[in-house]
């Protein structure tokens, strides 16, 4: 039976080591990687609704599962927006899946970013939850550039059972994440 590397990776080494590092009572302490959330807002997708769908095909190239579109909630006249329209997309994952994508993220499509020295830090929420934001789509391997018609970002958030910012941060630089080494700590 095939097992994601990453979720193998957590079983044998990571559990141990932040069991060690935090001096956890129960096994059930120790955090872990709940689910992965990538968000992509279109916003020109009030003129043109063939962003929509294109950004659809393209968050499922990358995440290797349908993404589905937002809607907007409410009418904003200054943007020309109405309540129900199609303004982002969206794709939740977990389990292997989840694996796969944080692997992938990790060991091909983060360095092939431009200038990359690591993934800034500040981006956790106080709860135990990190947030990424990328700039431009095209780093993952998935994206045939040529057929991409406008390039755009997302946010990628790690959603752990941590409860602290220490616990997930060290639980997301044990798989592996770049995080960039702070010059004044």
């Amino acid at each position: 039976m095939y097992i994601p590397r990453l979720k193998q990776k957590y079983q044998e080494e990571i559990k141990d080591h932040l069991m060690k590092s935090f001096d956890y009572k129960s096994p059930m302490q120790i955090p872990r990687l709940e689910k992965i959330s990538l968000n992509q807002g279109v916003g020109e997708a009030v003129a043109d609704k063939k962003l929509i769908e294109s950004a659809v095909s393209e968050m499922s190239d990358i995440a290797g599962q349908k993404a589905v579109p937002t809607y907007s909630k409410k009418d904003i006249s200054n943007f020309k927006l109405r309540k129900g329209m199609p303004i982002g997309v969206k794709v939740t994952l977990r389990g292997d899946r989840m694996y796969e994508f944080l692997d992938r993220l990790i060991a091909v499509s983060l360095p092939r970013t431009r200038d990359f020295r690591g993934v800034n830090a500040k981006g956790f929420d106080g709860r135990g939850n990190y947030t990424l934001g990328i700039k431009e789509q095209i780093i993952f391997p998935e994206i045939d550039i040529d057929k991409v018609n406008k390039i755009s970002g997302m946010d990628i958030t790690f959603v752990t059972s941590a409860e602290t910012n220490e616990e997930a941060k060290e639980l997301l630089s044990a798989f592996g994440m770049p995080f960039k080494k702070n010059k004044n700590a």
